[in-house]
């Protein structure tokens, strides 16, 4: 699955015009139009980016960005802000309560596109990159192809989409429900247990005898990338 945007505005309009345009750009779209649902969007759909409308029903903009980066699980995740406001005053109110960025209203879609890839190489350049690269391991989205060391390493496609899934945020936790959301996707049916097999056959294929590995398993919570991992 491709970078994933949770767009949080509540026009529906403007939902569907970046619905369009994103996913046309390669983006995989999530929107939410609820101020009072978007913490529980964000924890289900683990988005690289957040698109963040200022003014929302139920709960606005500002105290949005403020939880997100309050709680371990979103701090670092970018966020985006999208608002009607042009004073300087507002501007440097959003940034302040940690949006990475902003964009008045009315906006062209390109702008939009380009300051999603600008924010994502500068906060998250392992999710924007064309070749992602932790310790000895490289992932290379355009060919297709992981190497550990001097070592190329055949992954089906599955347990690639499962790599560079990890490699995106080295540390972080996976539950095996985000794992399908984003290696299957949401609209194709997988039991949980399918995600331990693929983590299975990628460990076989990265580590030989003798070599750390590199996926450690959280018991009771999923997968993660060993934030130690250094050789």
């Amino acid at each position: 699955m491709g970078i994933k945007v949770l767009v949080i505005e509540d026009e529906e309009a403007l939902q569907g015009l970046l619905e369009y345009n994103l996913q046309k750009e390669g983006f995989d779209v999530v929107i939410e139009g609820n101020g009072g649902e978007a913490l529980i969007a964000v924890a289900e759909h683990n988005p690289d980016i957040v698109l963040l409308d200022w003014m929302l029903p139920n709960k606005n903009g500002i105290d949005i960005c403020r939880a997100l980066r309050s709680a371990p699980e979103s701090k670092a995740i970018p966020v985006i802000m999208l608002t009607a406001r042009v004073e300087e005053e507002d501007k440097l109110k959003g940034l302040d309560h940690g949006a990475d960025d902003y964009i008045t209203k009315p906006f062209s879609i390109s702008e939009v596109i380009a300051r999603i890839k600008a924010v994502l190489r500068r906060t998250s350049p392992a999710v924007a990159a064309d070749v992602a690269i932790y310790g000895d391991i490289s992932l290379d989205r355009g060919q297709m192809r992981v190497m550990r060391g001097a070592r190329a390493i055949n992954l089906g496609p599955t347990e690639f989409r499962l790599m560079d899934v990890l490699m995106q945020r080295p540390g972080r936790v996976y539950s095996r429900e985000q794992l399908l959301d984003r290696v299957w996707g949401q609209d194709i049916f997988v039991e949980n247990r399918t995600v331990d097999v693929h983590i299975g056959r990628l460990r076989k294929a990265l580590n030989k005898p003798g070599d750390t590995d590199p996926i450690r398993t959280v018991r009771a919570s999923g997968y993660a990338l060993d934030e130690t991992y250094r050789q």
